[in-house]
């Protein structure tokens, strides 16, 4: 009896799942990221104003909530954690497109209220 399973069939299934993966977790993620921004009244794509949350920068909040501004902050440095993962097992161009697509779907979600230049 002889194996017929072709090792790169095998491979280039795993890619898409591996992809799929990823963007899952990367859209559970940002997706509370932008509900949160939302909240605060943050507009997180502007530029600039991720750096200003990280930092602890209230005054980048458009409303005051203490406890939503630092789940945010939280989750922000989760998705810097989680990218750089994705950086080592898919590489920086498929993980940029990930993110690209990602930002997209929640600019159309969200509208101006994340900041950020027009679309």
């Amino acid at each position: 009896m002889t194996d017929d399973t072709d090792p790169d069939q095998s491979k280039s299934e795993e890619v898409p799942y591996r992809q799929a993966r990823w963007t899952k977790h990367f859209d559970e993620i940002d997706r509370e990221i932008a509900q949160l921004a939302s909240v605060c009244k943050v507009p997180i794509l502007d530029p600039g104003v991720i750096e200003r949350v990280l930092k602890k920068d209230t005054l980048v909040c458009g409303t005051q909530n203490p406890r939503a501004f630092e789940k945010l902050r939280q989750l922000l440095m989760m998705h810097y954690s989680v990218r750089d993962k994705a950086v080592v097992a898919l590489g920086e161009q498929e993980t940029m497109l990930i993110m690209d697509e990602i930002v997209e779907r929640l600019r159309a979600r969200y509208g101006d209220r994340l900041g950020g230049p027009a679309a």
